[in-house]
């Protein structure tokens, strides 16, 4: 399995899908994605994630997030779990597309096998999803176990903080929100910072008297 991580390119694959054929660099390119993945349709957490995620959809779009999922079925399943999901969850359309996958080739291509679930065919995907930038490398990953959920709350949290991070010289403190003060990169002097925050920022003053804690709003 390719060991398919923060900072690596995601591979150039050509793939079909509920929205007709994707070149996996072309959807990337100039733009942030999330690429999730699912064990498989018609399973009872993955209808309630795909429903999440069409639920969350409008917010991701807002942020220039385009969204992409992947299945271990074929098109015709998807397009018919497709309504189950949009039954579950009354007003989410799923209006992303979906890869399909029933060999299970992809999901290794893209590190996305949870080694200690199995079923008859060999090892299920994960939970896994991707933050994939606009140079189309892997900004962050979460790689959950077949039996657990995502939260889409920390998904969209985390898409605000990667795109921060991308914009400012900054990183967000543990238990960030968005709207909250960030940090100042350590790499950033006192003099850039003032040229580069000139709102202003503020220093803790710590035993240590290492001015490396600051605060800013951007």
């Amino acid at each position: 399995m390719p060991g398919l991580t923060i900072g690596d390119t995601i591979p150039n694959l050509e793939v079909e899908s509920t929205n007709g054929k994707i070149n996996l660099h072309n959807f990337c390119t100039d733009s942030w994605t999330i690429l999730f993945s699912h064990p498989g349709d018609f399973t009872p957490v993955c209808t309630t994630e795909l429903g999440q995620m069409a639920k969350y959809s409008s917010e991701f779009y807002q942020r220039g997030v385009k969204l992409l999922g992947l299945s271990c079925d074929d098109l015709k399943t998807h397009n018919e779990w497709i309504k189950d999901i949009e039954a579950y969850t009354p007003g989410a359309k799923v209006n992303f597309p979906i890869i399909s996958d029933p060999k299970r080739e992809i999901i290794k291509q893209l590190n996305m096998v949870d080694p200690d679930e199995k079923d008859s065919t060999g090892n299920l995907p994960s939970r896994a999803l991707h933050i994939v930038g606009p140079d189309k490398k892997i900004k962050l990953s979460f790689l959950y176990p077949a039996t657990t959920g995502r939260n889409m709350d920390e998904v969209l949290r985390v898409v605000e903080s990667l795109q921060k991070a991308s914009k400012f010289k900054v990183a967000t403190p543990a238990n960030w929100k968005p709207g909250e003060k960030v940090v100042i990169s350590p790499d950033v002097t006192n003099e850039q910072a003032k040229e580069m925050f000139p709102q202003g920022f503020e220093t803790k003053d710590l035993p240590s008297k290492k001015e490396y804690l600051r605060f800013v709003k951007v």
